[in-house]
């Protein structure tokens, strides 16, 4: 089918006018080219596919060609022409030597229909003028800049261009075992949306975050442009931000995890095993013959968390130790120890 305008504008096959005016807004204030300096020939794409998107199916004779015949049927002058046809539609005759005329669907200027939609004016910031309009807007990069207030008989720059709203930051929680796992989020959130009219109307929407394992404290989130819409304001960025709820056996550091046993002063001189579940379910068992003194630290390769960069790898599990020295000894003990020491 080529061209899929559908997906190009994020709407369904079942889009009203309302619909389909809502998102190419949304989506062309998006990916104007004058805001995005850092990646401009990428706007500039986007900006033309969602013009020529909204061109289509926004005209109900030309979204029922393409409908039935696709995006090359449309061009290439295949099913019947729209009564419109050779108008300013962007869509000229062509006699062939077959004999009937043809429909060819050429685009317009993604710049008029920009102009058009948004009254000639900018939806930027004020810009007042003189009705002159955006007409005089020959290219992308002139649309916002000094050539247009050209067109409107002022020589001033414009200083006023569209401020973001600062992000908004939520904590995530998330315990260790998803940490170790990974997981998925759902996050509803409640946020208010502009229409074609610059109207706000509240929405409701499901986020889906993929928490991937071993992710630390502090990672965070964004979800681009998903605060409150408001005129003249680009949306805030929605942050959310990775924290750690406690854990009853471990605690992290870095990538390894650390455990404490505590165990008595005959276990510390005569050996001690360590049973422990790690956090993805398994049973350890840690035979331990070395004498355990108060800062002895066993260390077990790979049983930490993933890395994040490659979770096929894992930090260590540091098992430490508080031992229980006793508060009293008999006369008999005091004895019994020196002996054996042999002090």
């Amino acid at each position: 089918m080529g061209v899929d305008y559908y997906k190009i504008l994020q709407v369904d096959k079942n889009a009203n006018d309302e619909d389909l005016k809502k998102s190419y807004r949304k989506l062309a204030m998006k990916w104007h080219p004058d805001k995005n300096p850092t990646n401009k020939k990428e706007a500039e794409n986007k900006f033309k596919q969602i013009s020529e998107a909204y061109e289509v199916l926004s005209d109900p004779q030309k979204r029922a060609i393409y409908d039935q015949y696709g995006e090359e049927g449309l061009k290439l002058g295949q099913g019947p022409p729209p009564s419109d046809a050779g108008g300013p539609g962007g869509a000229t005759f062509f006699q062939t030597g077959d004999g009937p005329n043809v429909f060819r669907f050429n685009p317009r200027n993604a710049n008029d229909i920009f102009a058009e939609f948004f009254g000639h004016s900018s939806p930027f910031g004020g810009m007042g003028g003189n009705g002159g309009g955006m007409r005089g807007v020959r290219s992308f990069g002139g649309m916002f800049g000094d050539d247009m207030f050209a067109s409107f008989g002022e020589s001033r720059p414009m200083s006023q261009t569209l401020r973001k709203a600062p992000p908004i930051e939520n904590m995530l929680p998330c315990s260790l075992e998803e940490l170790y796992k990974g997981t998925t989020k759902k996050m509803k959130i409640s946020r208010e949306i502009m229409d074609a009219s610059g109207k706000t109307m509240p929405v409701e929407e499901i986020l889906t975050i993929e928490v991937k394992p071993g992710w630390k404290k502090g990672t965070k989130i964004t979800f681009p442009e998903k605060g409150n819409e408001q005129p003249n304001v680009i949306p805030a960025d929605l942050v959310f931000i990775i924290d750690e709820k406690p854990h009853s056996t471990f605690t992290r550091d870095g990538n390894d995890l650390v455990v404490t046993q505590r165990i008595s002063l005959v276990e510390a001189l005569t050996g001690y095993t360590v049973h422990l579940t790690t956090l993805d379910g398994r049973n350890l068992t840690i035979p331990i013959n070395n004498v355990i003194h108060p800062n002895y630290e066993e260390v077990v390769p790979k049983e930490g968390m993933p890395i994040p960069k490659d979770p096929t790898k894992r930090g260590s599990l540091r098992i430490k130790f508080n031992i229980k020295f006793p508060t009293r000894l008999t006369s008999e003990q005091k004895s019994g120890i020196k002996k054996l020491f042999g002090s």
